[in-house]
């Protein structure tokens, strides 16, 4: 896959077509920073599932 992205790159780069490059170059930023952002929320939720474990049996200790 990554050959594959790179392999565009290139080719775009070598015709002279800067303008796509840019473009292709932008679109592929955008696909890594929703990667990252998805990861991000998919750790929070974890973690509140976690805390929220955790909250339970606290109570469940005091009870």
């Amino acid at each position: 896959m990554k050959k594959f992205f790179r392999k565009i790159g290139f080719d775009l780069m070598e015709k002279n077509k800067t303008g796509k490059y840019v473009k292709y170059a932008f679109g592929e930023i955008i696909l890594v920073v929703f990667g990252i952002l998805i990861a991000l929320s998919i750790n929070n939720w974890n973690e509140n599932r976690k805390d929220v474990q955790i909250q339970l049996q606290l109570l469940k200790e005091l009870k």
